[in-house]
């Protein structure tokens, strides 16, 4: 057992993993189940997978849902839009549930109350019914927002991008192995005895069920924070119940923010509109059968196994050396990428040369997405829940808006949505080399002045009287914690003489 003191801190308390001032873990180590940290790790990205599961468990069965249900081409993109545009909002809704409840009970809630719809879609006997089981199911995605927050939480800068990277990612996976679940479940039970009428409404109790009981597993094995949850701390008096305006002030007013709302959108949101048209897309123009496109489709999503999670510790990795300018060159590179070879997915011709293309494609696009929340968590301290929640809602903004102008109806074939979209990513990826932080600078241009300190930038989210009552500790903590963002500065930058060391065994 590793044993930690904050500085400020009147007892000691005992970790499994080296931690720092603020108890975030250190360390990032995959294979344990810890608690806190690791244990949070593993329910997270479990619920989130299960999410995954249940948003796009439609998509693998759609030639058989639409002969069904009597969809037509136009129905089937409102039905993709409904599934990614319900979280928009919600992840908003889910970024200030955390900041203000806890990232445990808002995940559990969420996803509890979304798992009803999984279950109706079996009943789903129109297109209007269909497309609002979806829309309902779709909220459950908001669930990365809680995922990120509380990885966030748990690990400190030095590992919070991989942190978020490997739990987003595996995530994430879920949008590829539903494309081989759903299929082979189906197939199961068509081969029991069921008409595939029949078949495709049964096979949608299996993903209802996992979302149920990863809902009882967050909350139940779940904590919010390495010291206890919100409630607890609350009534302790360790942690104050935060004002919600000023939450919300600085967050809408932080315009890092909303540069990586409009960026994520183009990268998550290209991934969301794949998962929704990337096997009927090879169904109808390969003339490859449904398994085999069901195939095809996973591992678009299965490289969320190593791409995400990859992006995640790519951003780590190039902190520690360049230091934020850092994250930021590496994200702004690989979406680039990722907008080249989506234009070359919709430009290639023959099956297996577009496989290869999508595999690579996805790779840069999925690692864009992890690179995305290693910048993120730096954005506000006091208000990471909202910032999260609108990074994400950009993601779900981006597909819904893609498929709107490129994959809804027949204005343009699917071949040429791709190109289009993958334009959109490279010219809305431009807008990363506006970042700019005051005490790290941005992609062409350093700090403000030598003499800018984290403390001054987040300690400028709290007002006088706030700070009077002790409100900005945590804050400060965060401050100190993230020096690692100056890369090579980190030896001469200057440190104010009120903080307190660094703690980590």
């Amino acid at each position: 057992m590793e044993i930690s003191q904050g500085g400020d801190d009147s007892y000691q308390k005992k970790f499994a993993l080296p931690v720092d001032s603020e108890h975030k873990a250190t360390e990032f180590r995959l294979f344990s189940v810890a608690a806190p940290h690791m244990r949070a790790f593993h329910l997270s990205w479990i619920s989130f997978f299960a999410c995954f599961v249940s948003t796009f468990a439609a998509p693998p069965l759609l030639p058989i849902i639409r002969d069904n249900l009597d969809l037509t081409a136009t129905d089937i993109g409102n039905a993709g839009i409904a599934a990614v545009s319900g979280a928009v909002f919600a992840r908003i809704a889910m970024g200030t549930a955390c900041d203000l409840f806890g990232p445990r009970l808002a995940s559990a809630s969420l996803t509890l109350l979304t798992a009803p719809a999984v279950y109706c879609t079996s009943i789903a006997n129109s297109a209007v019914s269909f497309l609002l089981v979806r829309f309902f199911t779709g909220f459950s995605l908001a669930t990365f927002v809680s995922t990120q927050f509380w990885m966030s939480s748990m690990f400190s800068a030095r590992v919070v991008g991989t942190a978020n990277g490997v739990a987003g990612g595996w995530g994430n996976l879920g949008g590829g192995a539903t494309q081989l679940i759903m299929p082979l479940v189906f197939d199961l039970i068509h081969h029991i005895g069921a008409t595939k009428f029949t078949a495709w409404r049964i096979a949608f109790f299996i993903p209802a069920l996992f979302q149920t009981l990863s809902a009882y597993g967050i909350f139940f094995l779940g904590q919010d924070l390495p010291d206890g949850n919100y409630s607890q701390l609350h009534k302790s008096g360790d942690k104050h119940k935060d004002n919600f305006a000023q939450v919300f002030h600085h967050a809408v007013t932080n315009y890092r923010g909303w540069i990586l709302a409009l960026t994520y959108g183009y990268c998550f949101g290209v991934e969301l509109t794949i998962d929704n048209i990337i096997a009927q897309y090879f169904y109808d123009r390969f003339n490859v059968n449904l398994h085999t496109a069901g195939i095809i489709a996973a591992s678009f999503g299965l490289a969320n196994l190593f791409s995400r999670p990859g992006g995640g510790m790519l951003s780590d990795l190039m902190a520690k050396k360049f230091g934020m300018r850092g994250r930021l060159w590496t994200l702004w590179i690989v979406q680039t990428l990722g907008g080249v070879f989506c234009i070359l997915l919709g430009k290639v011709g023959s099956l297996g040369v577009s496989i290869a293309v999508m595999l690579i494609f996805s790779v840069f696009v999925q690692a864009a997405c992890g690179l995305t929340f290693g910048v993120v968590p730096f954005v506000s301290r006091r208000s990471l829940g909202i910032i999260s929640g609108m990074t994400g809602g950009g993601g779900n903004v981006g597909a819904v808006l893609t498929q709107v102008i490129f994959f809804r109806g027949s204005r343009y074939s699917t071949e040429t949505g791709l190109t289009l979209m993958g334009v959109m990513i490279i010219c809305c990826t431009l807008l990363i080399t506006l970042i700019h932080f005051p005490q790290w600078g941005g992609m062409f241009c350093g700090p403000a002045s030598k003499s800018t300190t984290e403390e001054d930038y987040y300690m400028s989210e709290w007002n006088s009287a706030e700070k009077e009552q002790g409100f900005h500790k945590a804050s400060l903590k965060f401050s100190e914690n993230s020096r690692s963002e100056r890369g090579k500065r980190i030896g001469s930058a200057p440190t104010p003489n009120n903080s307190t060391p660094d703690t980590y065994v």
